[in-house]
């Protein structure tokens, strides 16, 4: 699309000026990236469709009362905003970003997003240090379990081995470990994004 050489920058100004097709060819622009962050907090099309649209709807609110002073900075204001949607969603539903099939926090798979920045690697790394910190306050046996699996990829089978437990104890240990880091982190009302 020709309108790719024209700056984000300049697209909101001409949008605040009253160019509506400007806001058009920024939520092209940048609708894919934005959609797929909200998609790989909630694993749900319809809400993450929903997020999407309110993301916009903040984005035109803030740009009609003129509030908007990200200069140069328009698609990290927008996952903001998005990021701040999707915890909002989270609060309301009373439950946790989703964990993916392998039972690896969702964030495991967000942090391995080849374009960060330096901003986002440096969240990337609190984030992670937050986690480690969690873990650590887990029992022995679940923290070993989680460890080996999220963090050295270990099957379950070769965590039964490692451990001389049987691979149901490994699993039932995964559980607790999860449903206790979950606890943890209703406990201190932490929120795991970045």
């Amino acid at each position: 699309m020709q309108y790719d050489i024209i700056s984000d920058a300049n697209l909101v100004s001409n949008y605040i000026k009253g160019d509506e097709s400007a806001l058009e060819i920024l939520i092209h622009k940048h609708k894919q990236k934005i959609y797929s962050f909200i998609y790989s907090k909630v694993y749900d099309k319809d809400v993450a469709e929903d997020i999407f649209q309110d993301t916009f709807i903040k984005v035109i609110r803030t740009l009609k009362r003129g509030a908007y002073n990200e200069e140069g900075k328009f698609l990290p204001w927008v996952m903001r905003i998005s990021h701040n949607l999707v915890i909002d969603f989270f609060r309301k539903n009373k439950r946790m970003p989703k964990f993916d099939n392998a039972g690896e926090f969702s964030i495991f798979s967000v942090l391995s997003d080849t374009s960060l920045n330096a901003e986002r690697s440096i969240i990337k790394e609190q984030v992670e240090t937050d986690v480690r910190r969690l873990v650590d306050e887990l029992p022995e046996d679940q923290k070993e379990v989680l460890l080996m699996r999220i963090y050295n990829d270990m099957s379950f089978k070769e965590i039964s081995d490692r451990t001389g437990v049987s691979i149901n104890t490994a699993l039932g240990r995964m559980r607790y470990a999860l449903i206790n880091l979950r606890k943890i982190i209703e406990k201190h009302n932490i929120v795991l994004t970045n």
